[in-house]
C-alpha cells in the first residue's frame, strides 16, 4: 500500500496566531510608578558608565576645613560714589544709611538706630546745617512732583508711611533731582 505523503504549501503559514489584546488603559499611578521604574534603571545605568568613565581618574581626598572657613560678616560693601554735587552726595548717603541701619517714623531715630529721612539727612550732613537746609529742600520738591503739593513737609510725608519702601525711593529720588540741578 502506497503511504500518503502530506505537502506543505510554504506560502501559506502553519501556525495561527491570535489577534493581539487591545492594550488596557493604564491609572495614572500606574503610569507614574512604570515611568519611575525605568527613571531609576536609566539613573543605575548614567551612575555606572560615570564610575567606569571616570575609574582612571585619579583624586586625593579634599579637607573641606581647608576650603570652607565660615561666613565672613563683611557688612554692606561701601557706599559707591555716584555723585560728584554736595547735596547729592549728601542724599544718597542719607539713602544709603537708611538702607542699612533701617527706617522709622515718627521720630528722628528709634532705640535701634533706624532714623526718619530727615533723620539721615541730618546725620549725613555732619553738623553743615545749609547743606542739610538744601537736601531738605530738594528731597521735598521731589515728594511734591510725585505727590502733590499737599505735602507739607518731609516729616509729616515720613510719618505718612507704614513701611520704608516709599521714603527710601523718595531719597534715592531726590539724590538724582540734586545731580540733575548742579547741586
Amino acid at each position: 500500500m502506497p503511504q500518503a505523503h502530506t505537502i506543505s504549501d510554504s506560502t501559506t503559514p502553519t501556525t495561527t496566531t491570535a489577534a493581539p489584546a487591545p492594550p488596557a488603559e493604564l491609572s495614572l499611578e500606574e503610569r507614574l510608578s512604570l515611568i519611575n521604574a525605568e527613571m531609576t534603571a536609566r539613573l543605575d545605568q548614567a551612575a555606572v558608565a560615570y564610575e567606569v568613565n571616570t575609574a582612571h581618574l585619579g583624586t586625593e581626598p579634599v579637607n573641606l576645613a581647608d576650603i570652607i572657613t565660615g561666613p565672613v560678616d563683611t557688612g554692606p560693601g561701601p557706599v559707591p560714589h555716584l555723585y560728584p554735587t554736595p547735596v547729592a552726595a549728601l542724599l544718597q548717603r542719607a539713602h544709603q544709611r537708611l538702607l542699612i541701619g533701617g527706617w522709622c517714623k515718627d521720630a528722628m531715630s528709634d532705640e535701634d538706630g533706624a532714623r526718619c529721612m530727615l533723620g539721615a539727612i541730618r546725620v549725613e550732613a555732619r553738623g553743615d546745617r545749609g547743606l542739610e537746609a538744601s537736601a531738605a529742600a530738594v528731597l521735598l520738591d521731589a515728594i511734591r512732583r510725585r505727590f502733590g503739593d499737599d505735602v507739607d513737609s518731609v516729616p509729616s510725608f515720613n510719618d505718612a508711611h507704614a513701611t520704608s519702601r516709599t521714603p527710601l525711593r523718595m531719597v534715592d529720588q531726590a539724590a538724582g533731582l540734586a545731580d540733575a540741578r548742579g547741586l
